[in-house]
């Protein structure tokens, strides 16, 4: 019943929206909670951990690990030059991720959470 009441809440709204707005219906991506518990964890990394002998911030980890989990699920990482020389990593975003694809990410990265002896829950240090 709770799914026939958001519809058609979501239907009422869509008709009730002003004539040069637009309404879209797409597959549900990641939750509230699986984005938090993320950025939980990356700023735990960013405050404790270093990759490549460097301390590195919450959106650096976030490129660390969606790209070493892209590779470990059978997908690709790639790499190109930049418009000024640089080396880029073009990666997922996580934004666009499903529900399904951010739990496996939340996955990969517990795990290498749990290897590496970060502590990231409540309560860990």
């Amino acid at each position: 019943m709770i799914d026939l009441q958001r519809k058609q809440y979501a239907a009422q709204k869509c008709m009730e929206s002003p004539d040069d707005y637009v309404c879209i219906i797409k597959k549900r991506t990641r939750t509230l909670e699986q984005n938090a518990i993320l950025h939980k964890i990356f700023t735990k990394l960013s405050k404790e951990r270093e990759f490549g002998k460097k301390k590195r911030g919450v959106d650096e980890w976030k490129v660390i690990m969606v790209s070493g989990h892209a590779v470990a699920t059978g997908g690709e990482s790639e790499m190109t030059l930049g418009i000024e020389g640089e080396v880029i990593n073009l990666r997922e975003s996580t934004a666009k991720m499903s529900v399904k694809r951010l739990s496996s990410l939340l996955e990969y990265v517990m795990a290498w959470c749990a290897e590496n002896d970060v502590r990231w829950q409540d309560g860990g240090s």
